[in-house]
């Protein structure tokens, strides 16, 4: 399903808006940094489904751009058959962010959708706007034009924000073959949840707020979901699952604004605990980001805080796209990914069938993987939350305080270096302060889950039942 919110920089103590989520997948998830890349003529990439999909459909080709622009996203192996690798948003070197999140057409439109649907799927959305969009705008418009142009191909209607540091949109694509999709504009006194995707009331026309297809109340028309006698065009109630706002985005959005009335208004801690509190975050989120959304003195600057899991009990530890890698650690490993349970780290049958052989380096399998360390201290944490969920999501809430004290420092001596025309050695302290904090983070979490699990087996109260424990969440 995934979630994500937004926050406008009116209800910020730092003037910063935000846009922060999680992906909801139960595969293999792993952190990369895409260098901007040049593109001959004639290049194309590939988008769509394909026929084994939950909701079946063709691959096809479609022109690449000229150049893409240098990312960083989480990626995963697997969901309802779309195929890999996959992602739901990031961040590009000109500050647009983009996160992915579910939003369900209306059952007929479901049922509409061709067997044999064509266009990019929702994970190519996500990755063309961050490769290719210099403003939220741009990116509405991509989605726009790439469904007009080439389809759009569903595992039942979804949703993606957009944002860059002046403004915000919430997209949605909808099942049915009818290449219908609705943006609406958010601002800096915006406050916004997706878990699923929402927009209500709409103009007749297309305006600075409210944008769609012109085909897209002659579709409700020609259905008889809607006449102009009805009243207003409400979008989630004539095309979308007709709940609006479910309980749990309800729920957020109005914890997000009570804390918005304080005279401190929101902190950067509470921007971290509306993707990390344990009403809404546990085992089905698979990473967790927050990303800023400013414009930096030099473009390498730019930063997002990612947590491997959930963030529940994973620490938010910052990524800056001006860093030269990402550690082994939270790079691809064969754990949970689709495909890796058929495949060999060996190459003697990779001449009859090349899909023997993994996909993961050697080098980095032999590693520790930080997705499957920190799922461990998840799991464990889970079992007893008190006080073992307590104990750790306390940890990790003093890592992010102590880690973020020291980035300003980072980020003004990383900001002279750029300055003084020395981006080598910029990118080499940016690389090294992200790297050691993962590191320490990784290894406070083995440690932290050593001391749980010791705790939990002389308890008694290791879970050896087929019913696992879970949070009590809201979605």
């Amino acid at each position: 399903m995934s979630y994500g919110i937004y926050i406008g920089r009116n209800h910020t103590a730092d003037g910063v808006a935000y846009l922060a989520g999680y992906g909801d997948e139960p595969s293999s998830h792993w952190l990369e940094i895409n260098p901007r890349a040049k593109h001959p003529e004639g290049e194309s990439v590939t988008v769509g489904v394909t026929p084994q999909a939950d909701m079946p459909g063709h691959l096809t080709e479609i022109p690449q751009a000229p150049e893409t622009l240098r990312n960083m996203r989480v990626s995963y192996s697997y969901y309802l058959g779309v195929p890999a690798p996959l992602t739901n948003g990031g961040l590009n070197e000109c500050g647009v962010a983009v996160r992915d999140i579910w939003s369900t057409s209306r059952a007929e439109l479901i049922s509409l959708t061709p067997k044999d649907q064509t266009g990019p799927n929702y994970s190519d959305l996500a990755r063309i706007v961050v490769e290719r969009a210099r403003t939220a705008r741009e990116g509405v418009d991509l989605i726009g034009e790439l469904i007009a142009t080439h389809g759009y191909s569903t595992y039942g209607g979804n949703s993606h924000m957009i944002a860059d540091p002046d403004e915000a949109w919430v997209v949605i694509e909808f099942a049915g073959g009818r290449g219908l999709w609705c943006a609406e504009r958010l601002g800096p006194d915006s406050i916004r949840a997706s878990r699923p995707g929402y927009i209500g009331e709409i103009p007749k026309t297309p305006d600075e707020t409210f944008l769609f297809p012109s085909h897209f109340f002659d579709t409700a028309r020609e259905q008889g979901w809607w006449s102009p006698e009805d009243g207003p065009f409400h979008v989630n109630r004539i095309y979308g699952d007709g709940k609006h706002r479910w309980d749990g985005v309800a729920w957020i959005e109005d914890q997000m604004r009570a804390l918005a009335e304080r005279p401190g208004k929101i902190a950067l801690e509470d921007v971290f605990w509306s993707i990390s509190n344990t009403r809404l975050t546990g085992d089905t989120a698979g990473y967790g980001q927050v990303m800023p959304l400013i414009h930096p003195a030099h473009d390498g600057l730019r930063m997002m805080w990612q947590a491997p899991v959930g963030p529940v009990t994973a620490p938010l530890l910052p990524v800056f796209l001006g860093q030269n890698s990402v550690p082994p650690a939270w790079r691809q490993h064969r754990y949970l990914t689709t495909g890796e349970s058929h495949r060999f780290l060996d190459c003697r049958k990779k001449e009859k069938d090349p899909d023997t052989v993994s996909l993961v380096p050697q080098g980095i399998e032999t590693g520790t993987s930080a997705f499957q360390a920190f799922k461990r201290l998840m799991h464990l944490a889970i079992q007893k939350p008190d006080p073992i969920l307590d104990e750790v999501w306390t940890h990790w809430r003093a890592i992010e305080a102590d880690v973020n004290a020291r980035i300003p420092d980072i980020l003004s001596a990383a900001e002279r270096l750029f300055e003084a025309g020395e981006e080598t050695l910029a990118a080499q302290v940016l690389t090294e302060f992200a790297h050691a904090r993962m590191a320490e983070a990784l290894d406070d979490s083995q440690a932290l889950s050593a001391a749980a699990h010791a705790r939990l087996r002389a308890l008694g109260e290791l879970n050896m039942t087929g019913e696992p424990r879970m949070l009590d969440q809201l979605w």
